[in-house]
């Protein structure tokens, strides 16, 4: 057998360097299960150098791959990682004890399905109440670890959890003339009359948790009423655009406000309110052009009513001294719950037999829409 070439040497080295030097759980495990298939071919000197170095990249990557698991750890040239996974997890094979709170997790997400996405605190929120986990924040953060692992390794659905999210633009681009007409012809099957456009007040929901939008949406939008999250900050943008589109519409406007009662959101709401108010009565095209605010959740009554788990106050919010008693956030509510009472609220405010009737004409337009429309060609389908 003839010595290994320079060749062979430099490509185990370039190999062993490319180990040492990644960050990456996913692609050490994909690696280490193709070493032996990347080896050369047998009876070569390459080969028997390629070996001893698989085997030492295999104890290796096992070594590491075990402190990653840990919490972290630095890779073997001295690299700080995070162990944070990349992308999808294409081995996650979690333990028994993650296990068992990942099938806990399947409970609430299969009794509250109907209600997706929902947020990981609501997740949270359940599990405390239902099954007895401890309602801390060391607890929240490492179920939003295992949460975020489940969802890359398909062990939960995306669709099922939603994170606050990226804020965006939509555009209404078309490939070419036939990709617009099928739109169209998409959008008259679709067609939805603006039922709030009959009614006697202009009617918008607006909650602190970006993430509860969508599934606020899902109660909302059948009344033709759309859902806006303010992200628990104070935006002075927000509020003059909800009082230019209150005076574009020129009715009564009533907002339907939901979140965390605490000092913060308190703070929130009443400034919200002031602010828009004082904006609509200077910039209002007439007088009967007015905009209430109404705290739909969360209350105090609400809590006490649930049975809600509480917090003392945060010591760092300066408003916290002006309030008495505990806090509660908004996604202690079970999902279900949330809906039933944003439901009643908006039935509330609502002309019933105006609502119906807009409904009844919207079957009708929808026909009419659609017969008027030229028909699809080949591509279309």
């Amino acid at each position: 057998m003839t010595e290994p070439t320079a060749a062979d040497l430099r490509a185990v080295r370039a190999w062993h360097s490319r180990i040492a030097g990644e960050t990456d759980i996913t692609r050490l495990v994909h690696w280490r299960a193709t070493l032996v298939s990347q080896m050369p071919p047998a009876a070569t000197a390459g080969r028997m150098v390629w070996l001893v170095m698989a085997i030492e990249s295999r104890t290796l990557i096992d070594r590491w791959l075990k402190e990653l698991a840990a919490g972290g750890g630095e890779t073997p040239t001295g690299r700080k990682t995070s162990g944070r996974p990349r992308g999808y997890i294409e081995s996650y094979s979690p333990q028994a004890k993650t296990l068992a709170l990942l099938e806990d997790v399947d409970s609430v997400l299969t009794e509250y399905r109907e209600h997706w996405p929902l947020t990981c605190r609501q997740i949270f929120y359940r599990l405390v109440g239902a099954f007895g986990y401890e309602k801390s924040e060391a607890f929240y953060s490492k179920l939003c670890h295992h949460l975020a692992n489940a969802r890359r390794g398909g062990r939960v659905e995306f669709d099922a959890i939603r994170d606050d999210g990226v804020s965006t633009v939509t555009m209404r681009h078309f490939d070419d003339e036939e990709h617009f007409k099928a739109h169209v012809r998409a959008l008259a099957e679709n067609y939805r009359r603006n039922l709030l456009a009959t009614q006697p007040v202009h009617i918008e929901v607006w909650c602190e948790a970006s993430g509860m939008v969508f599934q606020l949406a899902e109660v909302a939008e059948k009344f033709s009423i759309r859902v806006y999250s303010s992200s628990g900050f104070d935006s002075l943008t927000a509020k003059k655009e909800l009082a230019e589109r209150i005076c574009t519409i020129g009715k009564p406007a009533v907002i339907l406000h939901l979140g965390d009662f605490d000092p913060s959101g308190e703070s929130i709401f009443e400034a919200q309110a002031e602010d828009v108010a004082a904006f609509v009565a200077t910039d209002r095209p007439w007088n009967d052009v007015t905009v209430r605010f109404e705290r739909v959740a969360l209350s105090a009554a609400q809590v006490e009513a649930y049975r809600l788990p509480t917090a003392p106050a945060k010591k760092s919010d300066s408003r916290s001294k002006r309030w008495d008693g505990e806090t509660c956030q908004l996604e202690a509510l079970a999902p279900d719950v949330i809906a039933g009472i944003l439901r009643r609220a908006i039935g509330g405010l609502l002309d019933a037999d105006q609502f119906q009737q807009d409904m009844d004409l919207q079957a009708v337009e929808r026909r009419r829409v659609a017969l008027a429309l030229p028909a699809p060609s080949v591509r279309d389908g």
